[in-house]
């Protein structure tokens, strides 16, 4: 991994599952659509100043979303938010930064 750039993605952790669903509300703002599933499938990490979570996110049928949630370091007592959403995606598309 180079300096900045992003993890190996892995299947998505409990913790993982946890963060998306605290997003939900914000990417259904985002793309405009109600999801009935919700479900982090593979996630990869990027450290900035903080960090940036790349999550794949089953959302039903055979449609996924990319989410980009940027968690900011604990001394500046921020709140984790959602920075971007692409959608629709596919299972097999790739999960790599995007802005």
């Amino acid at each position: 991994m180079l300096c900045g750039g992003t993890h190996k993605v892995q299947t998505a952790t409990a913790d993982i599952q946890k963060i998306a669903e605290e997003m939900k509300s914000h990417a259904e703002e985002k793309t405009g659509k109600k999801f009935t599933v919700f479900e982090a499938k593979t996630f990869t990490t990027q450290v900035v100043a903080g960090t940036n979570y790349f999550i794949k996110v089953h959302v039903g049928n055979e449609e996924y979303i990319h989410l980009r949630v940027y968690e900011p370091l604990p001394h500046t007592n921020q709140k984790r938010s959602l920075h971007s959403v692409e959608h629709p995606k596919q299972l097999g598309d790739e999960l790599k930064y995007f802005g």
